[in-house]
Order: C-alpha cells, then sequence, then structure tokens
C-alpha cells in the first residue's frame, strides 16, 4: 500500500510565472514503467495529494519511484523532481511515514534493464613471436530494457575499449520492438602491441597499460529522426581478464555520471507512507502440515484452543493478520464455520444485546475482511452507478449553517442531499438478489446464533445483520469510494462532504432501533431535522424486509434484467481482428469497457462502441507472451468469432484487466480448458508450431476455483505470509505456551492473572497441544528457508548481476 500525502516547496520549474501558477501531479513507477498517477493539483507549491494506491506487484522489479510533474497544456509536462526507493530499501521505510527530498530528473540517469557479456584476452602470436594482445567482447542479450512512450523500444549497443588515450567504438545493429534484445554479436579490440617483434623473450603485458583500460558497454535506443534515447551503460576493467582470461556474466545497466548536479534542496520534497510486503514463498508441499492445521480450526473445541483463533490473539494489535487466514478459509469453504464458532464465543461474553459485534474483535476482523473479498463486485453494481453520479453533477449538498458558503440556499441543498441519500437506500434495499451466497450464509448465521444468545429481544436478529452489512460496508464504501475500486482517484472535497452526510444517514437508516435512539445518534442538530424528514417513508419496513432476504431462507425476489454496470474502463492499445479481407491488423488506441454483461471498445471515451461481445461468449482471458507482438503487458480475449488482442497501459493494469475479466467470465459454461499463449501468424501457431488455425491450445488454461465466489487465492503464498506473522510474534506464542502450562498446573481457584488475561485460554491443555503444534510446523519451515538462503544466486548470475563501474 503506497500513502502519497503531500509535497512542500517545489521548484524551480522553467517558465515565466512557474512558480506561481504551479499546477502538480504525482506517479508511481515500478522501475520506468508508470503504474499510477494522482489527480492535478492547481496551483500550490505545497500540494496535498491525499490518494492511497494498493496493488500487487505482478512482476520483479529494482526500484519504486515517485515523480512530480507540472502539469503543462501547450507542451510536455516539466519533471519537478523524483524519489527513488530501490527494492532492496523498502523494507526500511516500510510502515512509517517519511518526508523524502526530490532529486533531480536527469535523462542519463533513467536507466533499467541487465547485459550479459562475455570477454576474452588472446594473446597473437606470428611467425616472428608474440605480437600484442586482442580483447574479444560478445555482446549476448540484455533483459528488462524500459519501455519507450509506452512501447518496446529499438534497442542497440555500442561497445568501446577506453583508456587514458584511446576510445574505440563499435556498434551492434539494431534490434525491433524488444525489451530483450538477443544481439549475439562479438567484437575485436587491439589492447597491446609487442615493442619488438624480433625479440625472441616471451611478451608481457605492461600492467599500467591494463590497469587503465576498461571495456564501456552503452545501451541506446533507435529514435530514427529523432535523438536517440539513453538506456544505460556499465564499464568492466580490463584487468579482471588479468586472471580469468574468459569473463562471462550480467551486469546491472548504470546511469550516467556526468548527469546534472542540482542541489536536491531546491527542488521541495514528498511526504510519503508505504507498506511493502515480500514473501518467499516454497514448494506447496511444505505448506501442507501448517495449512492443514489451521483448516481444521472450525472442528476443535472450544474454538479458542485452534490454530486459526491463537493467530488471531497473539497478532490482535495487528490488522493485516486476518486478511491471509481469511482468504485462506474462503478457499476451502471453511470460512462460514469458523467465523460462526468464534461469533458465538464472542456472543457468550457479551452481557447486553445492544453492543453485541460492536467491537474490533476477531469476528468482526474475519467478516470485514470477508464482505471486502466476496462483495467486492456486489459494490460495484449496487453502488457505482449512483457514486458516479454523485461525483460527477457536483450539486451542492451541505446543509451545516456554519458551513455554508456565500449564496448557496439550505433547503435546496437538503433536497439535493435527501435525492441522493433516497437513491443510495434504494439501491441497497433493492439489492438482496444480487448479494453473495456465502455473505448471506454468514448473516443467516449471524442473526441464528444472536437470536440463541439473547431470545428475549426481539430485534437483535436484525442488529446482528444491521451493523455488518450497513455500518461496516455499505456506508463505509460510501464514505470511500477509491478505497473500494468504486472510484478511480479521491474525490473533491465538497463531493467528500457530501458523502459523508450520506453514508452517516445511511449509517442511521440501517441500524436497528427505535426513532429515539436513532435521533439521539446525531450531535448535530441540522442532521437531526434532516433525518426526520426520511421517517414518512416507511424506511424501517424496508431495511427490516431486506435484511430478512439477506439473512433468512425468505425467497430473494430480483429485480428483473440486471442494468448494465461499468466493472472496468480505460484506454488500451488494440490490436484489429481482421474482420474485413483487406483490413490491416495493425495497434491502435481504443476506450475498452467492461460491464457485468458486455465487453466493448470505442474509438473514445463516451463514443458509440465500435464492437460490442457479450461476456457470456468469452471462452477465455489469458495473458499474451511478449514475443507474440513484440509488446509488453498483452493479454487476450478469446470468444466465439476472432482472438481480441489487447495492450494495456502497464504491468498493473493488465494485471487489473484480467482479474476483472475474469471474474465476470469465470461462470461461463462454454469456457476453454486449454489456450495458445502466442499469437497464428505464417501458417501456424507460434507457441506449439501447429498449422491448424483451429488447433487445441497448446498451455492450460488459468485455473478456476470457487466459481461462486469468484476468487483467485494463492493458497502456497498465504500460508507462507502466516508463518511470517506467527515468526514475528513468536515471544507471545512462547507467553501463551507458558500461561498455558501454569493454568493446568496449579490446581487451585482459578485467579486473574496478567498474563493471562493477555490471550483467550478456555481449555489450557488443548490450546498447550495446538501450540506445540504450530512450533514443530513453523521449526521445520524455517529449516526449509534456511536450506533456500544458503543457495544465493551466483554473483554475475541473471538473478544477481554485477553492479558495473559508472563513469
Amino acid at each position: 500500500m503506497l500513502v502519497i500525502s503531500e509535497a512542500k516547496n517545489l521548484g524551480p520549474v522553467s517558465g515565466p510565472n512557474r512558480q506561481r501558477d504551479l499546477c502538480t501531479f504525482c506517479t508511481i513507477s515500478l522501475d520506468q514503467e508508470e503504474v499510477f498517477r494522482t489527480k492535478v493539483f492547481d496551483k500550490s507549491v505545497s500540494p496535498f495529494y491525499g490518494e492511497d494506491f494498493y496493488f500487487e506487484i505482478p512482476r520483479p522489479f529494482l526500484c519504486l519511484s515517485f515523480y512530480v510533474y507540472a502539469k503543462s497544456v501547450f507542451q510536455r509536462d516539466l519533471p519537478v523532481g523524483k524519489v527513488s526507493i530501490r527494492k532492496d530499501d523498502l523494507c526500511k521505510y516500510s510502515g512509517k511515514e517519511h518526508w523524502l527530498s526530490l532529486q533531480p530528473v536527469d535523462p542519463n540517469s533513467e536507466v533499467q534493464g541487465k547485459v550479459h557479456l562475455e570477454m576474452r584476452l588472446n594473446e597473437v602470436i606470428t611467425e616472428n613471436g608474440p605480437a600484442g594482445q586482442h580483447l574479444l567482447v560478445r555482446i549476448i542479450e540484455c533483459q528488462g530494457l524500459p519501455l519507450i512512450s509506452g512501447q518496446n523500444c529499438d534497442p542497440y549497443a555500442t561497445v568501446s575499449l577506453v583508456g587514458p588515450a584511446r576510445s574505440d567504438q563499435k556498434k551492434t545493429k539494431v534490434k525491433k520492438k524488444t525489451s530483450n534484445p538477443h544481439f549475439e554479436e562479438t567484437f575485436f579490440f587491439e589492447v597491446t602491441r609487442s615493442s619488438s617483434y624480433s625479440r625472441k623473450s616471451n611478451f608481457q603485458v605492461e600492467e599500467e597499460d591494463i590497469e587503465k583500460l576498461e571495456i564501456k558497454v552503452d545501451l541506446w535506443n533507435n529514435a530514427n529522426l529523432a535523438q536517440d534515447v539513453f538506456l544505460g551503460e556499465t564499464r568492466v576493467p580490463v584487468k579482471v581478464l588479468r586472471n580469468d582470461h574468459i569473463h562471462k556474466a550480467w551486469y546491472l545497466l548504470q546511469p550516467k555520471g556526468n548527469g546534472s548536479k542540482s542541489k536536491s534542496d531546491d527542488l521541495g520534497s514528498l511526504r510519503l507512507k508505504l507498506t511493502y510486503i515480500e514473501d518467499t514463498v516454497l514448494p506447496s508441499a511444505c505448506y501442507t502440515p501448517l495449512c492443514n492445521l489451521l483448516l481444521k480450526s472450525p472442528d476443535v473445541k472450544p474454538i479458542s484452543a485452534s490454530a486459526a483463533h491463537i493467530l488471531g490473539d497473539i497478532c490482535r494489535e495487528r490488522y493485516e493478520v486476518v486478511l491471509p487466514m481469511v482468504r485462506l478459509l474462503l478457499h476451502h469453504n471453511r470460512f462460514v464455520p469458523f467465523v460462526s464458532a468464534v461469533a458465538a464465543l464472542e456472543l457468550d461474553n457479551t452481557q447486553e444485546a445492544n453492543t453485541i459485534f460492536r467491537g474490533n474483535s476477531l469476528a468482526t476482523r474475519c467478516i470485514d475482511d470477508m464482505m471486502k473479498i466476496v462483495g467486492k463486485n456486489y459494490l460495484t453494481v449496487t453502488l457505482k452507478p449512483v457514486i458516479d453520479e454523485i461525483c460527477e453533477s457536483y450539486k451542492t449538498c451541505e446543509i451545516d449553517p456554519i458551513k455554508l458558503k456565500e449564496g448557496d440556499n439550505v433547503e435546496v441543498n437538503k433536497e439535493n442531499l435527501q435525492g441522493y441519500v433516497q437513491k443510495v437506500f434504494s439501491s441497497i434495499t433493492q439489492s438482496s438478489s444480487s448479494c453473495p451466497p456465502l455473505m448471506c450464509d454468514v448473516f443467516r448465521s449471524l442473526r441464528h446464533l444472536a437470536c440463541k444468545r439473547f431470545s428475549a429481544d426481539p430485534h437483535v436478529q436484525y442488529s446482528a445483520v444491521s451493523s455488518f452489512v450497513f455500518l461496516r460496508f455499505f456506508a463505509v464504501a460510501v464514505l470511500s469510494p477509491h478505497s473500494f475500486q468504486l472510484r478511480s482517484h479521491h474525490p473533491e472535497p465538497e463531493i467528500s462532504r457530501t458523502l459523508t452526510l450520506i453514508s452517516k444517514t445511511i449509517q442511521t437508516l440501517g441500524s436497528w432501533g427505535s426513532l429515539s435512539k436513532k435521533l439521539s445518534s446525531f450531535k448535530e442538530t441540522y442532521m437531526y431535522d434532516f433525518f426526520k424528514s426520511f421517517q414518512e417513508d416507511k424506511c424501517i419496513e424496508k431495511v427490516k424486509k431486506f435484511l430478512d432476504e439477506i439473512s433468512s431462507n425468505v425467497s430473494k425476489e430480483s429485480s428483473g434484467l440486471e442494468d448494465a454496470v461499468v466493472l472496468k474502463e480505460g484506454e488500451v492499445h488494440k490490436r484489429g481482428q481482421g474482420k474485413k479481407r483487406l483490413g490491416k491488423k495493425n495497434f491502435k488506441k481504443r476506450w475498452l469497457r467492461v460491464t457485468n454483461r458486455e465487453l466493448s471498445y470505442h474509438k473514445h471515451k463516451g463514443k458509440e462502441a465500435i464492437c460490442t461481445i457479450n461476456v457470456k461468449d468469452i471462452q477465455a482471458v489469458e495473458k499474451l507472451d511478449e514475443s507474440a507482438f513484440n509488446r509488453k503487458n498483452m493479454f487476450q480475449v478469446v470468444h466465439s468469432e476472432k482472438i481480441l488482442y489487447v495492450q494495456a497501459g502497464n504491468c498493473v493494469e493488465a494485471s487489473e484487466w484480467l482479474e476483472v475479466l475474469g471474474q465476470v467470465t469465470r461462470c461461463n459454461e462454454g469456457r476453454l480448458t486449454t489456450f495458445h499463449p502466442s499469437n497464428y501468424t505464417g501458417g501456424a501457431w507460434q507457441c506449439c508450431k501447429s498449422q491448424s488455425n483451429n488447433a487445441p491450445g497448446c498451455k492450460p488454461c488459468t485455473t478456476i476455483m470457487l466459481a461462486s465466489l469468484q476468487l483467485d487465492i494463492d493458497c502456497d503464498r498465504e500460508t507462507e505470509r502466516i508463518f511470517s506473522l506467527l515468526s514475528s510474534n513468536n515471544t507471545k506464542l512462547q507467553d501463551m505456551e507458558d500461561a498455558c502450562a501454569s493454568m493446568a498446573v496449579y490446581q487451585g481457584p482459578q485467579r486473574e492473572q496478567e498474563e493471562y488475561s493477555k490471550f483467550t485460554i478456555q481449555e489450557p491443555k488443548e490450546t498447550f497441544q495446538t501450540l506445540k503444534q504450530l512450533r514443530n510446523i513453523m521449526e521445520e519451515l524455517q529449516r526449509q528457508h534456511n536450506i533456500r538462503n544458503d543457495t544465493t544466486a551466483q554473483y554475475g548470475s541473471l538473478d544477481n548481476p554485477i553492479v558495473g563501474k559508472t563513469s
């Protein structure tokens, strides 16, 4: 997760009045690939961006960078400065806020990638004796060169032998449209020459010459008519070949050392908060014991002695601990029995019906995370259309007399707000047919448990459910649509205020209780007066009906044909499908749009669709090999007519498109089991060389798991994350073991000791046994990690390239 909070004292930026009229935005890049950008902040040298981004990193990278740009209307946006953090240093910054100074953006320093070299020092022998030494330099290949303007580059390399009085340069051929070029070119250089060919003594290389010579390899992008773009360099001293006459290794490309040296203090600073988690995932068999122990948790009596409950108990201060456990239980269909047992334990310790599920307990945290995972599409279908309308219509809704602006009409504002609240409330209360079955199962269980615990209270069956679905799900999503992927950016301050007022009202309308209790929940008089206007509409009956439908066996009536809801849209490059006999199959910019009903592409946003594909006709959505069209971040949509080839703007966008399209098509009856990871050209599939255009795929399609939940979960990764969390809380595990041992041995009256109160221990012997199992499993997993860490990649290999000398 990344939070870009604000910048301060930005500048200087060239141009008249640039400092005074500075409009800036910030971008996030993996190496040189932009993956996100903030909104533009107008006319301030100390802008407050206030945006957060959560994303999985779908590929290897070396550096995470943040660029601040000054927005320009008539020319290219001007870079103000950047903050770059190497991957190895991310853990130093993780979890805390930092003010980081902006550094200058120098084109010669914007590099990435690796180059594979082979160098050899050969002695030349003639009939007259040693004639000198020649240097052989073989450029084998490069990997991970940057994209240029979003496309693969046209790279070439120059190889130079550089010394105090010489600079011999040679050049490779240009490789077209690739970030991983294979050059396989060899160059020869004369290093030394014998001073006397007639001398019969053995030739000796002068040490001072070798010390001063170095091999310099530069990578460039061939820009044809424009100036070639520098991609990186590496320098290798020739002296490394004195003891090793053949040297073959990977080198990390470096920036030029002669870039601009302007003071970073003059450029301002950026306040960032990032949370970076990296786990080394072992083979699946290593995780089987821990996974099985966690999955047995719902069957353990009492539930507090289970491994999953112990995990939540020792890490109760860390919110992120619940998510991998929830995902693992969801994947194996064990979530409902586990959360039911945990909720029952919490209810046993709850004394009053009106306080159920109010705290930040293990049960509430599990259900919160479950709703965010399982209910993502439900939120989109239910709230996104009305949230989009609110954010794009800009109607004023302020009803607080203190915050009213000059010229505002409070009655008009109240009417606007009332209209929005009615739309949001109606969207929610009419959405029961879209509520995911698993959420309904959880709500049904909560309702049953609450009735059993407080049988004398007729309202508790509703408050148990409304405390989650209204207070912790819909109201929170309305308040912060960006956090639930309902909007791409945080809303403007005025819109954010409108959403806050709507969220407060929805919370109160959805809460279960008497009218007097609901009105007393408002501290503000203006909200008290505003809420009273909703009682005439019989909101309580609508809420009751909605809660009945999502938490009992009452049949859920569909409102008919669902409206099309936009799940994702954005600009892509699409390859022509060749529908016309003479039509060109080139790449063009198009606006791609996917709803719950259809996939379409348009010439521009808002224009009529050029092509529409029913999502039910989509047979597969898979990644495409870069070699197919020499383009990165490509995926294919296989449907009944043609294959649609699409290039996303960056690796994160490509991953999001695959996820959304995969979710919306996962239950399709005609889905393929295999696909071709490359294209059909020259009369054959380039991946398997099959000559039939209709040949079945040569690679299995992405595994379809939990179709009803529409989830893809990597269980090994989730279990590794749990292991890491347990390991970081090893001291608390030991404390819990000691507490169990003490309670089991002590036979006197139960005493409330401080170390016992930290944990939930109902049966010390059962809990102790689970703890011992956990410890044994953790020791074995740590041993496997130690074995893996001992086999580090050799220095100079592809995975551990040499950091060469810079100029």
